[in-house]
C-alpha cells in the first residue's frame, strides 16, 4: 500500500467527496437540506449567536443567510431575541422544535449510514473504519478545524 502523503490526500479527498455527495443525494424529501443542517447544527453545537457570528462561522456573507434564517424563524425552528449586551443586535437560538427536527434528521442519516456500513463492511473493516475516524479527527485538528467529540450533537440529543 502506498504511504505517500500526497497520494493519501488525493484518495481521502475523493473518497470523502463521493461519500458526502451520496449522503446529500439520499436525503428524503422531508429531510433537511445541507444549508439548513449546517446552520441548525452550528447553533446546536455552539449555542446562541448573532447572525453575523453565524455567517462568519459558516463562512458565508450575512446576506446569504438572511432568507434561510427567515424561513427557519417562520417555521419556529429558530428564534431571534435582542442581544442582552447590545440592543441593536439580535441573537439566534434553536427552539425545542428546531432541536427535534435536527435530531430526527441526524438520526435518519446516521441510521442510513449504519445500514450501509453493516451491509458493505466486514466486522474487521468496521473496526478499521472506526480507527480511521480517529485519524480523520487528528487531520481535522491539524488543519485548524473544530475538535470532534465522539459523543456529538446527535448522541447528546438522544
Amino acid at each position: 500500500m502506498d504511504s505517500n502523503p500526497k497520494h493519501t490526500a488525493v484518495r481521502l479527498r475523493v473518497s470523502l467527496f463521493a461519500l458526502m455527495r451520496q449522503l446529500r443525494q439520499s436525503v428524503p424529501p422531508d429531510g433537511l437540506g445541507s444549508a439548513r443542517l449546517s446552520v441548525l447544527g452550528a447553533l446546536y453545537r455552539r449555542g446562541p449567536m448573532t447572525p453575523t457570528e453565524l455567517a462568519a462561522h459558516e463562512r458565508v456573507k450575512l446576506q446569504t443567510l438572511t432568507r434561510l434564517l427567515a424561513e427557519l424563524e417562520a417555521e419556529a425552528w429558530v428564534v431571534r431575541e435582542p442581544d442582552p449586551d447590545d440592543g441593536r443586535r439580535s441573537v439566534l437560538s434553536l427552539t425545542r422544535l428546531g432541536i427535534r427536527q435536527l435530531t430526527a434528521d441526524v438520526q435518519r442519516r446516521e441510521a442510513s449510514l449504519a445500514v450501509a456500513i453493516e451491509t458493505a463492511l466486514t466486522p474487521t473493516q468496521q473496526a478499521q473504519l472506526l480507527k480511521a475516524c480517529e485519524a480523520l479527527d487528528a487531520v481535522t485538528a491539524a488543519l485548524g478545524g473544530e475538535a470532534v467529540e465522539p459523543s456529538g450533537a446527535a448522541a447528546r440529543a438522544r
